[in-house]
């Protein structure tokens, strides 16, 4: 499958005008290039066949020399619900996981960006491996493939830390903004707390959202949860700030519950401090066991720390769950592929 598929061009990933310039080089007029935008970006056709308004002559030629996905799907798990994750194989042998979750307004397609994660939080199955960043055409390819009955929201929360792999996010959201159609208020990109990241994000002037994964409110206790090298919570909170001046949207901030390490009242009432005034949004999730020895705190103890939160005047919740029998957290999935395959982890 690797060989075959990277001998030949992938489509997906290019914009109209690179699709343009690519049939031009085959000697096609220019608007062929156009059509077959069209029908990748707006209509999610994935196969040269169905293409009806090209001539055969040229539907027999790109499947000779391109692909349009590189993506292809190898396991697919359906909750009750209708929460589906997809793992899917790509074009040198790696996989990479993604999850539809349907709602009655909005469906919400969690892509990742990296195969694997190099920031190794403790508590997470993506950070126990890392290969390679994700191309913009692989990081599309997983909205296509989880097509969705309306515009959905895109939230780039997946395996991997998105602003490591800026260029490529860059360009995917442009990509879903312009090719498809999706407005970037509906996307939104998270982060541990790279904050040049952060920082070019602001300055592109892009109106997607920021979600922060905090974890703790001091960096003794973040340290020892994310051991990756990153800047102090003081540096990320001001390159929050920046991003609110520049975008004027509201920031999120993720918070996994951790039992007895990191749920105590005093916790929140430190949290509550950090975020004094910036206007966000604290989403707080119970802890889905992945890895490690991790617990989730009992309901009262999460109720509690919300509830502290909204009393100093920070907005919370608490995350709604989907997926837990389907291996629904980042990593899971691909982390019983790789087990299963014999890889050692």
């Amino acid at each position: 499958m690797a060989s075959n598929m990277t001998e030949r061009t992938i489509l997906l990933g290019m914009t109209t005008k690179e699709l343009e310039a690519f049939v031009e080089r085959l000697g096609e007029p220019k608007y062929r290039g156009h059509q077959i935008a069209m029908w990748i970006y707006q209509k999610g056709v994935l196969t040269f066949d169905a293409m009806s308004n090209l001539p055969k002559a040229l539907r027999d030629k790109l499947n000779e020399i391109a692909i349009i996905n590189p993506l292809q799907v190898i396991d697919v798990r359906v909750a009750t619900d209708g929460t589906t994750k997809y793992l899917s194989a790509l074009p040198d042998g790696e996989t990479v996981e993604f999850l539809f979750i349907p709602q009655d307004k909005w469906d919400t397609i969690c892509v990742s960006t990296q195969v694997g994660c190099p920031i190794g939080c403790k508590f997470c199955a993506s950070g126990e491996s890392y290969a390679r960043n994700l191309t913009a055409g692989e990081i599309v390819g997983q909205i296509l493939i989880a097509k969705s009955r309306n515009n959905p929201n895109i939230v780039f929360m997946g395996m991997g830390e998105p602003m490591l792999n800026f260029d490529n996010l860059v360009k995917a959201i442009r990509l879903l903004n312009k090719e498809v159609g999706i407005g970037a208020r509906r996307m939104t990109v998270s982060t541990v707390g790279i904050v040049q990241g952060i920082r070019k994000l602001a300055q592109l002037g892009i109106q997607v959202n920021l979600a922060v994964s905090l974890h703790a409110p001091n960096d003794e206790l973040r340290r020892k949860l994310i051991p990756a090298k990153l800047p102090n919570i003081s540096e990320v909170i001001k390159a929050c700030w920046e991003y609110f001046q520049a975008t004027k949207r509201r920031i999120t901030f993720e918070y996994v519950l951790l039992k007895g390490i990191n749920d105590k009242v005093e916790q929140a009432i430190e949290l509550s401090r950090l975020l004094k005034g910036l206007p966000c949004h604290v989403n707080l999730i119970p802890y889905n066991h992945a890895v490690g020895d991790f617990e989730r705190p009992s309901k009262a103890v999460i109720n509690r720390f919300r509830q502290t939160l909204i009393r100093q005047g920070i907005p919370a919740t608490v995350r709604r769950e989907r997926g837990t029998k389907i291996q629904g957290a980042c990593g899971q999935l691909r982390r019983l592929f790789l087990s299963a395959s014999g890889i050692q982890l």
